[in-house]
């Protein structure tokens, strides 16, 4: 009996310990507004989370999130919530860049936003250049099955200033080198620049976190990951981004083009990858 219990005890730990797969994206999801004739948030946000449910998205980041649409994602998704507030008043007015989570696999254990600006990252406030505030917003998380916690951070760049999208890169890495110094880290985003821009190349060659992208042994790129509603399909360019710290794996990378009646979810496709750690 007591090899029974020894091998059992054995067999939990290994089960808890052993390495397990995380399917996490980034999502632009185009805030809602009337300007989008043709493409109205109340008809395509059905088929925006129908593809979440059915590519299994497990923790993901969104950007240009109104708060009522944040609303309609948790109660389109049961067992999913969300982390973030709004960069125009650090609650509920202006986009967000929140961090959804399905509840079953994930707890937040502590989040917060900061603001991309030189002078006070705590405030709702514009930085450099930049057109419009923006921000950054990161948690802790916990998987409940064996209590392995990392930090995701979740952020949109300006997409007029080049010095706030330049100075917004180093301001992240800071803070992700930071936040990384004892746990694994991913970092997601809508960040206005493609791979063959210097704010880019300050992140991924940075040797503190790496795109997925060059990782992955399994990359799907099919276009461009900004869309502009099928009126602007690159066969290359990637503004939409995924990060991670070393001690992730990385399986696949994806460029998700799924349609609806011959539309677009999203003026962006959403950015899906499936790690291991």
């Amino acid at each position: 009996m007591k090899k029974l219990v020894v091998a059992a005890v054995f067999v939990l730990g290994f089960l808890s310990s052993r390495a397990q797969e995380l399917t996490v994206a980034t999502f632009n999801i185009r805030m809602k507004t009337d300007a989008d004739t043709g493409n109205l948030w109340d008809d395509r946000k059905s088929a925006l989370t129908g593809l979440i449910k059915f590519h299994e998205f497990e923790i993901f980041g969104v950007q240009e999130a109104f708060h009522m649409q944040l609303d309609d994602v948790k109660g389109a998704l049961p067992g999913f919530s969300y982390v973030g507030v709004g960069r125009d008043d650090g609650a509920q007015k202006g986009e967000h860049s929140a961090i959804f989570f399905n509840t079953k696999r994930f707890k937040a254990i502590k989040d917060g936003t900061f603001w991309l600006s030189p002078t006070d990252t705590e405030h709702p406030n514009k930085g450099w250049d930049a057109a419009l505030p923006r921000i950054c917003t990161w948690g802790v998380f916990e998987d409940i099955e064996n209590g392995k916690q990392f930090i995701f951070m979740n952020t949109h760049f300006d997409h007029v200033g080049v010095k706030a999208r330049s100075e917004s890169a180093k301001l992240i890495l800071a803070k992700a080198t930071e936040f990384a110094s004892g746990l694994p880290l991913i970092l997601t985003g809508d960040f206005n620049i493609d791979e063959n821009n210097e704010a880019y190349s300050t992140l991924a060659k940075s040797g503190v976190v790496h795109d997925i992208y060059d990782l992955a042994q399994i990359v799907y790129e099919p276009n461009s990951t900004f869309n502009a509603w099928g009126k602007r399909i690159s066969p290359k360019g990637r503004i939409d981004h995924i990060f991670v710290t070393k001690p992730f794996k990385v399986h696949k990378y994806g460029i998700l083009t799924d349609t609806y009646l011959g539309k677009f979810p999203s003026d962006h496709f959403p950015v899906i990858g499936v790690l291991e750690w």
